[in-house]
């Protein structure tokens, strides 16, 4: 069992920094599970770019509004609490945070916790292997 809270993780190797966004990993690959679970603060008035190449990612907000843009057919979806979206076909996005959004993001499979969006805005695919837990 794990039980781990965002409080624990502030300020630690989970707790990731970016220019338009903080990303707190609650799963991480060497957690040892299928899938790695975060919640990301997109900061309000801020435009992020992404392509996830090697993982699928869902995505469910739960506070603030913002826009969802898929880049390869156009279409805009609003972001709100309680909108969930599916990154299934590895879909170019962006994501305009009118205010600061919080999301819960899932990502299969895992990532590490050391991936930087690359000039494309990918995740390199990373693999680590599980640590043991804590007696």
């Amino acid at each position: 069992m794990i039980v781990r809270t965002l409080a624990e993780i502030k300020g630690t190797d989970r707790d990731v920094q970016a220019k338009t966004w903080n990303s707190q990993r609650l799963l991480l690959a060497r957690d040892g599970q299928r899938f790695s679970l975060h919640e990301t603060i997109l900061y309000a008035g801020t435009e992020t770019a992404m392509w996830y190449a090697n993982h699928v990612e869902a995505v469910y907000c739960v506070g603030g509004e913002g826009e969802l843009v898929n880049e390869e057919t156009g279409e805009t979806f609003p972001l709100a609490d309680g909108t969930l979206y599916l990154l299934d076909g590895h879909e170019h996005h962006r994501v305009s945070a009118h205010t600061d959004l919080r999301m819960v993001c899932v990502f299969d499979p895992p990532v590490t916790g050391r991936e930087v969006h690359d000039e494309t805005g990918a995740y390199p695919l990373l693999t680590e292997e599980p640590q043991e837990a804590a007696p």
